[in-house]
């Protein structure tokens, strides 16, 4: 079965510094409907005005995953890290027992345009840890490429969690297709451009949950990129 969500169908919140499209119910944003999908909690679009962010603030046993579209994200932690993170760096962050961290905006006249994701873990009360690694755009050209897993396979970030995330870019006649369990969940969010899931057709900012399928087909694309989730179910 393959359900579409509609880019408009999301939660919005404007605060004038932060724009944010919200897949899950989130912050001021709730939909009974759309709490989260399978183990996947949180995927925000979030759009930073320059020179604003998040202020330091503390999270606990989430698995969280910053993906930058645009711009450029400035990262601190109370674990000593100090990061920049740019397009095409998947940044990892186990909250475990507790971590306090900001996010910045800190280039004059460029908003920063980057999803947050969030996902549960299958450990709690573990050590807080970081991760950043970067996946060039010729390595997701007209395929899925594995950026995060529970094992690190593939040169991908670790997350302790029974999830996998694949990133890839699509155009023209590139195609792919990924075996699936249908045991499990797969959820596709497409970050841009236009894509054939499954048959489908996504726009920007569209999402397809997959439950009891076999395989995943992406096909047609229109300067696509999308991200797709290996969930439990």
């Amino acid at each position: 079965m393959i359900t579409l969500r509609k880019s408009a169908e999301r939660g919005y919140a404007d605060h004038g510094w932060l724009k944010s499209f919200h897949s899950f119910s989130f912050a001021g944003y709730y939909d009974p409907a759309h709490m989260g999908f399978g183990n996947l909690r949180v995927i925000n679009e979030d759009r930073i005005e320059p020179g604003q962010g998040f202020g330091t603030h503390g999270h606990r046993d989430m698995e969280i995953i910053s993906y930058v579209l645009s711009g450029e994200l400035a990262h601190k932690d109370s674990m000593g890290n100090v990061k920049g993170i740019p397009p095409g760096d998947v940044q990892r962050m186990s909250a475990g027992s507790g971590v306090q961290h900001s996010e910045f905006n800190h280039a004059p006249g460029q908003t920063t345009h980057f999803l947050q994701i969030w996902i549960e873990p299958n450990v709690t009360g573990i050590a807080p840890g970081y991760e950043q690694k970067s996946f060039s755009a010729a390595d997701k050209r007209g395929r899925l490429l594995l950026v995060a897993s529970n094992d690190g396979a593939q040169g991908s970030v670790t997350i302790h969690a029974d999830a996998k995330l694949y990133a890839g870019l699509f155009d023209g006649a590139e195609t792919t297709t990924l075996t699936l369990d249908p045991k499990r969940k797969t959820y596709v969010h497409l970050v841009r451009g236009a894509l054939e899931v499954n048959g489908q057709l996504l726009a920007q900012g569209d999402a397809a949950l997959l439950d009891a399928e076999s395989s995943l087909q992406l096909r047609s694309g229109q300067d696509a990129e999308v991200l797709v989730f290996d969930l439990t179910a």
